[in-house]
């Protein structure tokens, strides 16, 4: 194996702390060839779930997609999309970075290194991952570079879609699940936002060693705090389940009615979009229960649910590709593997054939390091009883209090910086720099060469306290991804806010959008 045995002090006492004593060791027996290939039906189904889903992401925002609305599909549809559009497989990419660093650094290797390696990635993130990456560029490192009070997109669904790996490599052990999510899932979420990936790759983890849908939901549910919001937004779904279990658009419509408001996300607040982490959770729980076990209608439930449509089926199809295997994977949907399965995800060194086998190595090194066994053929994983995450809460008792449209341009000419007052306990300042050479704010690089390294200062005083300086870089892949300035938890009451850019040069922008405020 390629991977260093070694492991630090620490995480063995946790390992063993949450595994038992002797007289309470279960064993889980599987062939080494039925392991490998419930691997391979993992990545495989994942990556053709993104690949189905990926036409209609947040077309339908508060909708379900109807079934007049057909979902086409092709053998040629992931080589299209990895050939001319591969940043739709963000899902996949950011894990490997992840898996990348655990195949050079070792099981042990620190958030640190796994901060550092996707935060200086040439690939485009958004939300909580751009955010969390923006955070670690200026110092603020995990877990504080997750928490809400430093990322609004905090509850966003950012380490949801990228936890897969962590349950791929911890078959039957949710707690090796949750010890690897705990070093990466707060790099860029805390809250609901990091229980999304501790729910799905607690679902992967199970998904190795139990056949049975319901059981493998509310075994990997059963590691969410019940005090949660998210833990009650999937409980909810498995009771609408059972009380309309033919109809899953009615599920659907009890889940948007209770649950469909986003408050955190500075995109979705007050808007249709919706990108909240138990949202779109429960939309995988909705493909995953309604579909029964068929990979067709798993994902296209999942699919037609809306909002975030590409991450969603591909969450389910990967924990339903655990449980099948990649030899019972249709040849509908298998067929098209053999033209990518050697091609390198964008911005990785990876593809899903060394995807295969690396997991297959982690997967073997954490069962070893967890008291399993390999003995010829067969491989005995010591099973665990599910340790309940510390409960965490983002925006506690938050409140929209409403959404000012601003849309205002300081420039060079400006003479009076931007100032407003609000009444409440917190408030998101939206907007970004705009290089004027370009007519899309998201642009990367100037061809001439003369602006890729400016960063706009931009001076925020609160209730004319000690102002604080935020830094917005013109290349978006190194900035905050929509916000000027943002704080939280002040005293509930009138509040005034000043803005007023430092170092302008001519032939840029900044642009102010919205603001959000928040009461109790």
């Amino acid at each position: 194996m390629n991977v260093k045995l070694k492991y630090s002090i620490i995480i063995w006492f946790m390992l063993l702390s949450c595994t038992g004593g002797k007289d309470e060791q279960v064993f889980f027996k599987i062939s080494r060839e039925d392991l490998a290939d419930k691997i391979k039906g993992a990545w495989a189904l994942q990556t053709i779930g993104v690949t189905y889903g990926g036409p209609t992401e947040f077309d339908y925002r508060k909708e379900t997609i109807p079934d007049s609305v057909s979902i086409a599909w092709s053998d040629t549809m992931m080589y299209h999309w990895m050939t001319r559009g591969p940043g739709l497989y963000d899902d996949i990419y950011m894990d490997l970075t992840f898996v990348d660093i655990f195949q050079k650094e070792g099981l042990d290797a620190p958030a640190s290194s796994f901060a550092n390696a996707y935060a200086n990635a040439g690939y485009y993130l958004w939300h909580a991952n751009q955010q969390g990456r923006y955070n670690i560029l200026n110092g603020i490192m995990p877990p504080e570079s997750g928490s809400w009070k430093n990322n609004p997109h905090a509850d966003d669904i950012d380490y949801q879609i990228e936890s897969d790996f962590a349950g791929i490599m911890n078959p039957g052990m949710p707690n090796g699940a949750a010890m690897v999510s705990d070093r990466i899932g707060h790099i860029m979420n805390s809250g609901d936002g990091y229980y999304g990936g501790i729910f799905i790759s607690a679902m992967y983890s199970y998904a190795f060693i139990n056949n049975e849908m319901e059981e493998i939901i509310g075994s990997a549910l059963a590691c969410i705090p019940k005090e949660s919001s998210y833990y009650q937004c999937i409980s909810d779904v498995i009771g609408w389940y059972k009380m309309y279990p033919n109809n899953w658009r009615t599920a659907w419509e009890e889940l948007e009615k209770k649950w469909g408001e986003d408050i955190g996300c500075p995109d979705g607040a007050a808007e249709g979009f919706n990108i909240d982490a138990k949202m779109n959770s429960a939309y995988v729980v909705i493909g995953l229960l309604y579909g029964k076990s068929d990979i067709d209608r798993t994902m296209e439930i999942a699919t037609r649910c809306g909002q975030d449509s590409d991450c969603n089926p591909s969450s389910a199809a990967g924990v339903l590709g655990t449980v099948t295997g990649y030899k019972a994977i249709p040849p509908k949907w298998a067929s098209g593997l053999t033209l990518i399965e050697n091609m390198d995800f964008q911005h990785t060194t990876i593809s899903l054939n060394e995807a295969y086998k690396i997991s297959l190595d982690h997967a073997l090194a954490m069962i070893a390091m967890n008291g399993g066994d390999t003995i010829g053929n067969e491989i005995k994983i010591k099973l665990q009883e599910p340790s309940i995450m510390p409960l965490e809460v983002n925006f506690p008792s938050y409140k929209l209090a409403g959404k000012a449209d601003i849309q205002m341009v300081l420039d060079l000419n400006s003479k009076n910086p931007f100032e407003t007052e609000f009444e409440g306990i917190g408030f998101v300042l939206r907007g970004a720099p705009r290089n004027m050479k370009f007519m899309d704010t998201y642009a990367l690089l100037d061809p001439e060469q003369t602006m890729n390294d400016f960063i706009l200062e931009v001076k925020c005083t609160v209730d004319s306290q000690d102002p604080f300086v935020v830094k917005l870089p013109l290349n978006f892949l190194k900035r905050s991804p929509e916000v000027v300035c943002y704080r939280y938890e002040l005293a509930q009451g009138k509040h005034n806010i000043k803005v007023e850019p430092l170092n302008m040069v001519e032939g840029v922008q900044l642009q102010l959008w919205d603001m959000i405020v928040y009461t109790r």
